[in-house]
């Protein structure tokens, strides 16, 4: 009984509007039909309220999200989609076919691992004056890996024709990107796929110019 209990209970999204972590999980959500609560962690009001000894309970690391979900907080959001959609119905996010799947989980990880951490906040704020200039270095270059991959593997969507992890993670990279002015005019199928994902319900209500902790002045 207690278990049911703590299934049924709404997951708690502790995030910040324009983190792309956060809105990764948010359009998972989304797509899976699943309501929630947001805890607003603003990430640098007070200092960064992520550096508070109440929130390193939740993720040690200092950063956003961590969703408390069926009794268990988890702080990684490709870790957080990944268990949504292994106990969740609804549209799955990974592929069946193992092939599909590893394309999915690798264009998951370039974003995740090796374009979104070298120009999220806590990097950009040790760099100075360069912080744009760094931020256009490295999204140019995950980019112009990811667009031969994408026109290999695309269909409607990053991998065919089913939304999956990868158009959950790229959609935020994209934004992220048009943030620091990089021209995602050179990367066509980038464009088109984003262009695509843009106009699905899921990804409109997760954006971050409609979320509980955006300011008024970025409201859509």
């Amino acid at each position: 009984m207690h278990l049911s209990l703590v299934c049924l209970a709404k997951p708690v999204l502790h995030g910040y509007f324009r983190s792309s972590c956060s809105w990764r999980v948010r359009i998972a959500f989304a797509l899976k039909g699943i309501e929630y609560d947001q805890v607003p962690i603003h990430l640098i009001k007070d200092g960064g309220q992520q550096h508070t000894e109440q929130y390193k309970t939740l993720n040690p690391m200092q950063q956003v999200p961590a969703v408390e979900i069926d009794g268990i907080t988890l702080s990684q959001s490709l870790a957080v989609i990944q268990y949504i959609d292994e106990t969740r119905p609804g549209p799955p996010l990974l592929p069946a076919d193992p092939k599909k799947r590893a394309q999915v989980r690798m264009i998951s990880d370039i974003i995740a691992s090796g374009i979104q951490p070298l120009q999220n906040l806590h990097v950009i704020q040790k760099m100075g004056t360069e912080k744009v200039q760094w931020a256009q270095h490295f999204i140019d270059r995950g980019f112009q890996a990811l667009e031969p991959l994408l026109k290999q593997t695309a269909g409607k969507y990053c991998v065919g024709d089913e939304i999956s992890m990868a158009d959950i993670c790229l959609v935020p990279q994209v934004y992220n990107a048009e943030r620091f002015k990089v021209d995602v005019e050179q990367y066509p199928t980038i464009k088109r796929l984003n262009e695509t994902l843009r106009e699905i319900e899921a990804f409109r209500v997760s954006d971050p110019s409609c979320q509980p902790d955006t300011p008024e002045d970025l409201r859509a």
